[in-house]
Protein backbone atom coordinates (compact mmCIF):
# COMPACT_ATOMS: atom_id res chain seq x y z
CA UNK A 1 0.00 0.00 0.00
CA UNK A 2 1.41 3.57 -0.94
CA UNK A 3 2.55 5.81 1.63
CA UNK A 4 -0.47 8.32 0.54
CA UNK A 5 -3.12 5.46 0.81
CA UNK A 6 -1.55 5.06 4.35
CA UNK A 7 -1.86 8.71 5.54
CA UNK A 8 -5.43 9.10 3.97
CA UNK A 9 -6.54 5.79 6.07
CA UNK A 10 -5.27 7.33 8.80
CA UNK A 11 -6.40 10.71 8.52
CA UNK A 12 -10.27 9.31 7.99
CA UNK A 13 -9.81 6.86 11.09
CA UNK A 14 -8.46 9.94 13.16
CA UNK A 15 -11.61 11.91 11.65
CA UNK A 16 -14.07 9.11 12.66
CA UNK A 17 -12.45 9.32 16.26
CA UNK A 18 -13.22 12.52 16.57
CA UNK A 19 -17.11 12.91 15.58
CA UNK A 20 -17.34 9.86 17.43
CA UNK A 21 -16.45 11.94 20.85
CA UNK A 22 -17.91 15.02 19.32
CA UNK A 23 -21.15 13.47 18.70
CA UNK A 24 -20.90 11.88 22.23
CA UNK A 25 -19.83 14.92 24.32
CA UNK A 26 -21.90 17.73 23.55
CA UNK A 27 -21.71 21.19 25.73
CA UNK A 28 -24.84 22.79 25.16
CA UNK A 29 -25.63 26.96 25.54
CA UNK A 30 -28.85 27.61 26.67
CA UNK A 31 -29.93 31.16 25.29
CA UNK A 32 -34.03 31.00 26.61
CA UNK A 33 -35.77 33.82 25.06
CA UNK A 34 -39.17 32.25 25.76
CA UNK A 35 -41.66 29.50 26.69
CA UNK A 36 -40.07 26.42 25.53
CA UNK A 37 -36.87 26.72 28.02
CA UNK A 38 -39.44 25.48 30.30
CA UNK A 39 -38.89 22.08 28.90
CA UNK A 40 -35.40 21.79 29.63
CA UNK A 41 -34.83 21.14 33.12
CA UNK A 42 -37.32 18.18 32.60
CA UNK A 43 -35.19 16.57 30.10
CA UNK A 44 -32.11 16.86 32.45
CA UNK A 45 -34.13 14.68 34.95
CA UNK A 46 -33.59 11.12 35.73
CA UNK A 47 -36.88 10.77 33.78
CA UNK A 48 -35.08 12.15 30.50
CA UNK A 49 -31.87 12.37 31.71
CA UNK A 50 -29.72 13.88 28.54
CA UNK A 51 -26.83 13.55 29.98
CA UNK A 52 -26.79 9.86 29.00
CA UNK A 53 -26.24 11.08 25.66
CA UNK A 54 -23.99 13.41 26.67
CA UNK A 55 -24.94 16.62 26.63
CA UNK A 56 -24.77 19.29 29.33
CA UNK A 57 -24.95 23.08 30.37
CA UNK A 58 -22.16 25.37 29.84
CA UNK A 59 -21.82 28.68 31.32
CA UNK A 60 -19.92 30.45 28.56
CA UNK A 61 -20.10 30.58 24.82
CA UNK A 62 -16.63 29.59 24.16
CA UNK A 63 -17.08 26.16 25.79
CA UNK A 64 -20.30 25.66 24.33
CA UNK A 65 -20.50 23.27 20.63
CA UNK A 66 -24.80 23.90 20.94
CA UNK A 67 -26.90 27.26 20.83
CA UNK A 68 -30.50 26.34 21.98
CA UNK A 69 -32.65 29.05 21.04
CA UNK A 70 -35.73 28.75 23.06
CA UNK A 71 -38.49 30.39 21.63
CA UNK A 72 -39.43 33.79 19.66
CA UNK A 73 -36.39 36.28 19.45
CA UNK A 74 -36.83 40.14 19.59
CA UNK A 75 -34.16 42.48 17.32
CA UNK A 76 -32.40 43.36 20.30
CA UNK A 77 -32.29 39.15 21.40
CA UNK A 78 -31.30 38.38 18.20
CA UNK A 79 -28.07 40.74 18.14
CA UNK A 80 -27.05 38.82 21.19
CA UNK A 81 -27.94 35.64 19.90
CA UNK A 82 -25.64 36.41 17.07
CA UNK A 83 -22.81 37.26 19.89
CA UNK A 84 -22.75 34.35 21.31
CA UNK A 85 -23.16 32.69 18.54
CA UNK A 86 -19.92 34.42 16.98
CA UNK A 87 -17.70 33.21 20.04
CA UNK A 88 -18.43 29.56 19.82
CA UNK A 89 -15.64 28.08 18.40
CA UNK A 90 -16.27 25.58 15.43
CA UNK A 91 -17.67 23.26 14.93
CA UNK A 92 -20.88 24.64 15.93
CA UNK A 93 -24.35 24.00 16.25
CA UNK A 94 -28.01 25.46 16.68
CA UNK A 95 -30.92 24.11 17.96
CA UNK A 96 -34.41 25.71 17.72
CA UNK A 97 -37.27 25.28 20.11
CA UNK A 98 -40.94 26.04 18.56
CA UNK A 99 -42.55 27.53 16.24
CA UNK A 100 -41.44 31.03 17.40
CA UNK A 101 -38.00 30.75 15.47
CA UNK A 102 -39.62 29.58 12.17
CA UNK A 103 -42.32 32.59 11.57
CA UNK A 104 -42.64 34.33 15.06
CA UNK A 105 -45.03 31.74 16.64
CA UNK A 106 -47.65 33.93 18.76
CA UNK A 107 -46.15 36.59 18.05
CA UNK A 108 -45.84 36.79 14.04
CA UNK A 109 -47.67 39.81 13.96
CA UNK A 110 -45.33 41.68 16.61
CA UNK A 111 -43.24 44.35 14.57
CA UNK A 112 -40.51 43.55 16.66
CA UNK A 113 -39.99 39.97 16.62
CA UNK A 114 -37.91 38.31 14.28
CA UNK A 115 -39.75 35.79 11.96
CA UNK A 116 -37.18 33.18 10.44
CA UNK A 117 -34.25 32.97 12.31
CA UNK A 118 -32.80 30.62 9.67
CA UNK A 119 -32.14 33.97 7.89
CA UNK A 120 -29.34 35.33 10.48
CA UNK A 121 -27.94 31.91 11.62
CA UNK A 122 -28.05 28.74 10.19
CA UNK A 123 -30.10 25.73 12.05
CA UNK A 124 -28.94 22.05 12.20
CA UNK A 125 -31.88 21.19 13.84
CA UNK A 126 -35.56 22.27 14.61
CA UNK A 127 -37.55 21.12 17.16
CA UNK A 128 -41.43 20.90 16.92
CA UNK A 129 -44.16 21.96 19.21
CA UNK A 130 -45.49 25.04 21.14
CA UNK A 131 -44.08 23.55 23.34
CA UNK A 132 -42.28 20.39 22.31
CA UNK A 133 -42.23 17.98 24.85
CA UNK A 134 -39.50 16.57 26.56
CA UNK A 135 -39.66 13.21 24.54
CA UNK A 136 -39.40 15.84 21.19
CA UNK A 137 -36.71 17.20 22.85
CA UNK A 138 -34.77 14.28 23.45
CA UNK A 139 -35.55 12.79 19.84
CA UNK A 140 -34.40 16.70 18.63
CA UNK A 141 -30.76 16.17 20.57
CA UNK A 142 -30.68 12.27 19.14
CA UNK A 143 -30.76 13.90 15.48
CA UNK A 144 -28.47 16.46 16.36
CA UNK A 145 -26.17 13.62 17.25
CA UNK A 146 -26.69 11.52 14.53
CA UNK A 147 -26.67 14.51 11.97
CA UNK A 148 -22.90 14.85 13.65
CA UNK A 149 -22.20 11.07 13.07
CA UNK A 150 -23.05 11.38 9.59
CA UNK A 151 -21.31 14.53 8.81
CA UNK A 152 -24.81 16.29 8.11
CA UNK A 153 -24.73 18.90 10.56
CA UNK A 154 -22.93 21.14 8.59
CA UNK A 155 -24.69 24.83 9.58
CA UNK A 156 -20.95 26.43 10.71
CA UNK A 157 -19.89 25.45 7.01
CA UNK A 158 -23.14 27.10 5.46
CA UNK A 159 -22.48 30.11 7.60
CA UNK A 160 -19.00 30.22 6.86
CA UNK A 161 -19.60 29.87 3.06
CA UNK A 162 -22.77 31.79 2.96
CA UNK A 163 -21.06 34.76 5.10
CA UNK A 164 -21.92 37.68 3.27
CA UNK A 165 -25.79 36.98 2.71
CA UNK A 166 -25.83 36.02 6.70
CA UNK A 167 -24.32 39.27 7.01
CA UNK A 168 -26.42 41.38 4.91
CA UNK A 169 -29.81 39.96 6.49
CA UNK A 170 -28.63 40.63 9.82
CA UNK A 171 -27.84 44.56 9.13
CA UNK A 172 -30.89 44.88 7.40
CA UNK A 173 -32.71 44.31 10.16
CA UNK A 174 -30.06 45.23 13.26
CA UNK A 175 -28.34 48.15 11.64
CA UNK A 176 -24.66 48.00 12.28
CA UNK A 177 -22.97 44.91 13.67
CA UNK A 178 -20.09 45.13 15.75
CA UNK A 179 -18.77 41.22 15.93
CA UNK A 180 -15.55 40.56 14.80
CA UNK A 181 -15.44 39.28 11.44
CA UNK A 182 -13.97 36.33 11.01
CA UNK A 183 -14.50 35.09 8.01
CA UNK A 184 -13.56 38.26 6.04
CA UNK A 185 -10.15 39.67 8.02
Amino acid sequence: MATADKEKKLKEGWEGISRFFRANSLWMLMYCTGCCAIELPQAMTSRYDMERLGMGPMATPRQADVLLVTGYLSVKTLRRVIYAYEQMSTPKYIVAFGPCTINGGIYHDAATVIKSLDQYLPIDVYIAGCMPKPEAVMNGFQDLIDMIKDKTADGWKRYRDNYDWYKQNQIESLGELRIKDEYHE
